[in-house]
């Protein structure tokens, strides 16, 4: 197949890669990789294993924070685990919502009854505890995308012969 090809569908897959740090229906630093080791391996190109190692350990790394990060926050902030499976249910259920970013205010609306359903006396504490939900989600979306566009400019920059 010709390197030209490979080299656009590469960087198809890492634009849709980073797409996906916010999308939950892409799965985001796994087609970021898949197209850093399409490029890598179907081009022949010249790059340094140093990346490939290195934006794996990242990718691995994300995966575990996406889910680490906003239990963590939710929970710094006064969630239950109410709160969490609220969080769940939520983004599931948000996902089929005809709104822009339905996910993301099922979540958060997930968070808020899940606690209210633990509590349905203070508001403050789910209040809180959807702070916290955000603020996760804001960490964990935020370091994998950093990760998506560091991978697009490794290969951009490579097929530029910079590095």
């Amino acid at each position: 197949m010709d390197h030209s090809i490979i080299t656009f569908l590469s960087i198809v897959l890492l634009i849709l890669g980073i797409l996906g740090t916010f999308l939950p229906i892409l799965p985001g630093l796994v087609l970021s990789l898949a197209g850093l080791l399409i490029y890598k391996y179907g081009t022949d190109a010249d790059l340094s294993m140093i990346y490939i190692w290195a934006f794996l350990i990242l990718t691995l790394a994300s995966v575990v924070l996406n889910y680490v990060i906003p239990a963590k926050t939710t929970k710094k902030y006064g969630g239950t685990r109410w709160g969490s499976i609220g969080s769940v249910i939520g983004t599931i259920v948000g996902m089929f919502l005809p709104i822009p970013l339905g996910f993301l205010v099922g979540m958060f609306a997930g968070v808020f009854i899940g606690e209210l359903l633990h509590d349905s006396k203070d508001f403050t504490k789910a209040w809180k505890s959807t702070k916290g939900a955000f603020i996760g989600f804001i960490y964990g979306t935020g370091f994998s995308f950093v990760v998506g566009v560091a991978m697009f400019l490794v290969v951009v920059l490579n097929v530029i012969n910079v590095i």
